[in-house]
């Protein structure tokens, strides 16, 4: 397994000089920017010469500053978290820029939204005998807040896997009827493509829900949405994901309104009768 360039620093820190471990250190702390430093820059900031950023990256295995910057660029792609405890986040310029970055994502997901693909994802969530809603990984807080959204104006959804269970038992019975809405964010498991193979085969309808690291799955889904997850910061960034979210769930809705407020009035009364609600006032 070929090692990132913070595990590369971390496994050798030690054998590093007093004036190697300070360009580490810029580096740890800095990996959002790494992709877009060459040595001399590395140099200024971290203090240091630049034959001393050089002389690093290759005790590290790079040979230069531009494989350095690939390699970033690799990980970034990939989704691993770039950053450090001194990576400065709370900026006049960095709360801008995250803004900026937030505000793109949600633009482009929306333009892909025109063709009626929201509309038809949520015309067959509604309609399914049964909807299983699948995310592993970073994709479970996203689908546990679908199935919390979707419960609410239908009955028989399930979230799946069970914290300690498998997929298997879930995804068994599933027919033409039912239908399966898929996360598949990216850092995803290794088996992610036998999932979706196991959910075709049985002709479920799925709904496959991804940033563009999953496109080559996007065929094999009935309804292929899109999300961008691009960050100026250390991690991915799902508050994209999470409007989605909102306005898949808005649509199952709408496109049952009787039925959606019947079952909304029915939670309530039970609600009222455990007291599981704080009173609003």
């Amino acid at each position: 397994m070929t090692l990132n360039i913070g595990q590369r620093i971390d496994g050798r820190y030690g054998e590093l000089s007093p004036q190697e471990q300070r360009a580490a250190d810029f580096i740890l702390d800095h990996m959002s920017d790494l992709a877009v430093y060459n040595a001399s820059e590395l140099a200024r900031l971290s203090g240091v010469s630049k034959a001393t950023v050089s002389r690093l990256f290759r005790r590290l295995g790079f040979q230069d500053s531009a494989e350095v910057r690939e390699h970033a660029r690799a990980l970034r792609s990939l989704g691993a978290p770039l950053g450090g405890p001194g990576a400065s986040a709370g900026t006049p310029s960095r709360l801008a820029a995250h803004a900026e970055t937030e505000q793109d994502n949600l633009r482009r997901l929306l333009v892909t939204l025109e063709d009626g693909r929201l509309d038809a994802a949520a015309r067959l969530v509604c309609s399914a005998q049964n909807v299983v809603i699948v995310g592993l990984r970073n994709s479970y807080p996203l689908a546990l807040h679908l199935r919390q959204q979707l419960v609410q104006a239908r009955d028989q959804v399930r979230l799946a896997p069970l914290p300690g269970q498998s997929l298997g038992e879930e995804l068994a019975g599933l027919g033409p009827r039912d239908a399966v809405v898929l996360m598949g964010f990216r850092r995803r498991v290794s088996g992610f493509g036998d999932i979706v193979a196991a959910i075709r085969r049985r002709e479920v309808p799925l709904v496959l829900i991804a940033d563009s690291s999953a496109r080559k799955y996007s065929d094999q889904a009935t309804h292929w949405l899109e999300c961008p997850v691009d960050s100026v910061s250390a991690f991915d960034s799902y508050a994209t994901a999470m409007s989605l979210v909102n306005l898949l769930a808005t649509g199952a809705m709408g496109a049952r309104v009787r039925e959606s407020r019947t079952r909304i009035a029915a939670i309530t009364s039970v609600y009222e009768d455990l007291e599981e609600l704080e009173a609003p006032w």
